[in-house]
């Protein structure tokens, strides 16, 4: 396995950290990762194991190129699932605060009293355009 004791994975800039993953994981200094390195270096940086699916199509992409993910691919891959991962976070956070029943979704009367916390000049039709509009929300009002 690629991991060494005791090196601070989870400090520095992103790119510093990746590029520290990365290398730690091309243990034999190929210049890319396998399969095999690659979920691991998931599994350093996410916390998860990747699915097959997930890694198939990785290495689907670069394999027609490479022997397996070289550093810069691997940046940009790692950057855009972090970014991704960041977004779904700050998603949640929102839909929780919005969420003061704690029931799992989100009513009418829920997004109106949110929208006029935050955005109280916002005009009501605005507010029931963006509710209607969203599947993620609950129509159980009816209003």
């Amino acid at each position: 396995m690629c991991a060494a004791p005791g090196r601070p994975w989870g400090r520095g800039s992103g790119r510093e950290r990746y590029v520290r993953v990365f290398e730690a994981c091309d243990e034999d200094k190929k210049g890319y990762l396998s399969r095999e390195d690659f979920k691991v270096a998931v599994v350093m940086l996410f916390g998860y194991k990747p699915s097959k699916v997930e890694v198939d199509s990785v290495m689907a992409s670069v394999q027609q190129k490479n022997s397996g993910v070289l550093l810069e691919e691997f940046l940009k891959l790692i950057s855009t699932k972090k970014a991704a991962q960041l977004h779904q976070s700050e998603v949640r956070q929102i839909f929780t605060a919005f969420d003061m029943q704690y029931r799992g979704f989100l009513t009418l009367e829920d997004f109106k009293s949110a929208f006029s916390s935050v955005a109280p000049k916002l005009p009501k039709r605005i507010i029931i355009e963006a509710f209607s509009s969203s599947p993620l929300l609950s129509h159980r009002d009816g209003k």
